[in-house]
């Protein structure tokens, strides 16, 4: 497998999984998000991570609204975390084969080209 750019994969949307191909290897995983910035690939369970410290509350909220229309254009559905007012964490797999899909590292490129007020 070659590791898609961060430009291909904001380029292309995400395909519906409802099961049956195969999880990324975690070579493949690790080659994948090697495009990405910030992102962390974890594993048991399989996903990617990825964290940020927000101005303040309405900003966490103003990137969550955002996330939250890019996830359901995409049909792809991250775990949104707040904790202690602003610091935000995006937790992204594919559900249907509880792991890792290339639909996760679209969804990822496309979360980092969204506006987002950080801390400081």
């Amino acid at each position: 497998m070659n590791a898609s750019t961060q430009q291909q994969l904001c380029s292309v949307k995400c395909v519906p999984c409802e099961g049956g191909v195969p999880k990324l290897t975690t070579e493949e995983a690790s080659l994948q998000n090697a495009v990405l910035t910030g992102w962390k690939v974890l594993s048991s369970p399989d996903r990617i991570s990825k964290c940020w410290t927000v101005k303040n509350f309405v900003a966490a909220m103003e990137f969550f609204k955002h996330v939250t229309v890019l996830a359901e254009d995409e049909g792809h559905h991250p775990d949104l975390h707040l904790v202690g007012y602003r610091n935000v964490t995006i937790d992204i797999w594919t559900h249907a084969i509880d792991g890792l899909s290339l639909n996760d590292f679209i969804l990822a490129a496309k979360i980092d080209q969204l506006p987002i007020q950080l801390k400081g």
